[in-house]
């Protein structure tokens, strides 16, 4: 009974089904069929798409009071992961480390990074604050690694991929249907969602402003979040409106709509030029027909925000020219004077990842900055390896699949990455839960297409059964891209200076 139990936990995971074997005893049958009936819907994917659930839907700013800001339901979501990932290393078969996966020693990279920077950080006294700063940095990169390290090696198949990028856009659509909200109405979304038993962990109350424009956070702890985040969905789901099957296309265009509408809502120029990183990823690969539509689309959509929210392009358009003369850039670089001299006190591991606080130090709007300080030259070579990894398996499941789907598939993946490690340069990416967590997914899923693709390059993003009933279905839009390859976490609610 107990191999049963230990089958049905770990076989989703694993790959195994459990009560397959030749030998299984008569009074082990039933159970084995209820194993592998629950085996069937509970896979990683289905637990990474509860995560997004829980990430997208639940307000950052709510935690389990004790834990601080490693204590959001996303955070706690994320731990669990890591928890299943590890107890299925277990036996040889309920392993889920089968074949390569380079994405595995990136991760322990980040991980022992995190860890060296801790124990260097325990050789000194240091204040309470600090102290407990970085327990809760060691809990959050816990639950970043098992996220990562679940979708790389868990997700079973190209289709149950395509699986979670489709949660994961419907995530992000109603996020920024509630950021459309809070934008033309300026209620707090969050305050209405707040989950019993948790409490604000953020000072944020009411909805920030920017040149009288109201700043939509929904349910992340900042505009700049929230922005940042809508942009990395995009070209997920502008995959799934090119790629769209019959039937399914308008539900595509409101959910790129709801996406390219709350982008520049959130008046952030993270987002904006998330947006531009974005497009110089993926335009490259569409054929000249989706280039023209997306011309079009975007040329139509700049004159409807114009006419609906006047001002609003205009304020995006200064604060893109700007660059460079603004406070807030100047502010910027008057970082680089004090992360200097904290880089000299302690240049190899840093002085312990969360124990920058603002409130004795001083607020890096830089993640890469912030990383120099909190984890030294090592803690930041493992943060730009991890974002590498991502933007390289996503390009290698490119080269590696024949399948124009998931080719382009993979593309959108990689744009993911490239908006992620952009902003990273542009504010305190890992003091703020959605985009961290978030970030870790994608690249996850970038190294599970990767493995997936290697080992079918033919393979497509729909089951092959006839019985499915999209495996004999086209694209509504046949816009097929170019055979060839283009030449071409501090606690979160602070302010922030863009």
């Amino acid at each position: 009974m107990s191999r049963v139990v230990t089958s049905l936990l770990f076989a989703p995971l694993a790959g195994h089904r459990p009560g397959a074997g030749g030998g299984s005893a008569d009074r082990a049958g039933r159970a084995g069929q209820v194993g592998r009936a629950v085996a069937s819907r509970i896979d990683p994917t289905t637990v990474l798409s509860v995560f997004v659930a829980i990430l997208m839907l639940l307000p950052s700013r709510y935690v389990l009071g004790p834990l601080g800001a490693a204590g959001t339901p996303a955070g706690l979501m994320a731990v669990a992961c890591t928890l299943w990932y590890l107890s299925a290393l277990i036996t040889p078969d309920t392993t889920p480390v089968r074949g390569r996966q380079p994405l595995r020693a990136v991760v322990v990279f980040f991980v022992v990074s995190a860890l060296a920077s801790y124990a260097v950080m325990q050789a000194e006294p240091r204040p309470a604050l600090e102290i407990n700063g970085a327990d809760r940095g060691l809990i959050l990169v816990a639950g970043w690694a098992g996220v990562a390290l679940l979708a790389a090696d868990g997700i079973s198949g190209l289709e149950r991929l395509e699986v979670l990028r489709r949660r994961l856009v419907t995530g992000g659509s109603i996020v920024a249907a509630l950021g459309l909200v809070q934008f033309f109405s300026g209620i707090d979304i969050a305050g209405y969602l707040a989950v019993p038993g948790l409490t604000a962990n953020s000072d944020f109350s009411t909805v920030l402003r920017r040149d009288e424009f109201n700043r939509p956070m929904a349910t992340a702890t900042h505009p700049i979040e929230l922005g940042v985040v809508l942009t990395m969905v995009l070209p997920l789901a502008v995959h799934g409106l090119l790629h769209a099957r019959p039937g399914t296309v308008w539900r595509h265009r409101i959910q790129v709509f709801l996406l390219l509408a709350t982008i520049p809502m959130t008046v952030s120029r993270s987002a904006i030029l998330g947006m531009a990183v974005a497009a110089v990823v993926m335009v490259p690969v569409w054929s000249g027909k989706v280039r023209v539509v997306s011309l079009m689309v975007l040329g139509c959509g700049t004159i409807a925000m114009q006419a609906v929210v006047p001002g609003l392009m205009g304020t995006i358009r200064n604060l893109v020219t700007s660059i460079g003369n603004d406070s807030s850039t100047n502010a910027r670089t008057d970082d680089y004077s004090a992360v200097l001299t904290a880089f000299a006190h302690r240049p190899w591991f840093g002085q312990g990842l969360g124990t920058y606080l603002p409130g004795t130090y001083r607020i890096l709007d830089n993640q890469y900055l912030g990383s120099v300080v909190e984890t030294g030259l090592v803690g930041l070579v493992a943060l730009l390896a991890l974002l590498a990894a991502g933007w390289l398996l996503a390009r290698g499941a490119r080269r590696a699949s024949t399948n124009p789907e998931v080719r382009h598939l993979a593309q959108c993946f990689a744009a993911s990455v490239a908006v992620a490690a952009f902003s990273f340069g542009t504010f305190d990416a890992l003091g703020f839960p959605m985009v961290t967590n978030l970030t870790f997914l994608v690249v996850g899923c970038c190294a599970a297409m990767w493995r997936l693709a290697r080992e079918d390059p033919a393979g497509g993003l729909v089951p092959d059964s006839p019985d499915s009933p999209d495996s004999s279905a086209s694209p509504a839009e046949p816009w097929a891209e170019p055979a060839t390859e283009p030449r071409v976490t501090l606690p979160p609610g602070r302010h922030r200076r863009a």
